[in-house]
């Protein structure tokens, strides 16, 4: 099988080589900061030609910068609160690149109110593009992967994969289903040479998290409960992801590994 031959090459090369994404072009989606923008750092030191997506806010500075350092970069936008969205985002990708070899399922919102007052439109909107559009980008990426017998997706889950949050029921709800749709996803697509693989990011320095930050007593009790004793900065992610996305990681499929200084385990 396809993944057989690829585990075979990976082990006959120096493993500082596996890690290599020389030769591969990748799709980050929500890259215009936080995660999302680490995330493509990352991949495009690497080797990779990097698409960096943007949703609500472009991410051609994020783009710009990779390519201010030397590494090959690009930017696309695209509204995935629609459900044409994702469909659309793809078109506009494999028109100017063709098809992705890496698919970074990052793009992500979360609106909080209280669960018994959650509109309908916000539970819709939320699910649509952290769950939804999720599906969609790995269908329409999955396609070409399957044909030519290689392909890494990695979707970034949440600790609300695994916990229920408080005012955030869609939210949870959302990433709770992006781990399952991981696992259901890699069980298909194993044999035939793609990988899907999770990350679950613990509480992250990002903008999203500002407001906690912020606040005196949240932030202590966060912290309080953190064993690492820190919030964890975006670069954080970055080693997991390159080892997802290479050949490195050709045996590892149906994972969502916890990146959370060690919150869960506490």
């Amino acid at each position: 099988m396809t993944g057989n031959s690829e585990h075979v090459a990976s082990w006959r090369e120096g493993i500082l080589e596996s890690f290599s994404l020389s030769g591969k072009k990748a799709l980050v989606t929500g890259a215009s900061s936080g995660i999302g923008a680490s995330l493509a750092r990352a991949l495009a030191e690497a080797g990779a030609e990097v698409i960096c997506h943007g949703n609500s806010k472009p991410a051609e500075a994020t783009a710009a910068d990779l390519r201010g350092q030397g590494w090959k970069a690009s930017s696309v936008q695209q509204n995935l609160e629609e459900e044409s969205g994702a469909p659309h985002l793809m078109e506009k990708v494999e028109a100017a690149h063709g098809a992705v070899d890496i698919l970074i399922n990052n793009a992500g919102m979360i609106l909080r109110h209280d669960a018994e007052e959650y509109p309908l439109e916000d539970w819709s909107k939320v699910l649509q593009v952290n769950l939804t559009s999720v599906f969609q980008l790995s269908q329409l990426a999955a396609r070409p992967m399957l044909a030519k017998g290689f392909g890494r997706i990695l979707n970034i889950a949440s600790l609300l994969s695994f916990q229920g949050g408080i005012r955030v029921p869609a939210y949870a709800a959302s990433k709770g289903g992006v781990a399952q749709l991981t696992k259901a996803l890699a069980n298909e697509w194993a044999a035939r040479g793609v990988t899907v693989n999770a990350i679950a990011p613990g509480y992250i320095r990002t903008e999203n998290t500002a407001a906690l930050q912020q606040d005196e007593t949240r932030n202590r009790q966060i912290l309080e409960r953190i064993p690492a004793g820190r919030w964890g900065e975006p670069e954080d992610l970055s080693g997991l992801a390159v080892l997802l996305a290479s050949r490195a990681g050709a045996y590892i499929t149906g994972g969502v590994f916890n990146v959370d200084g060690g919150w869960l385990g506490r």
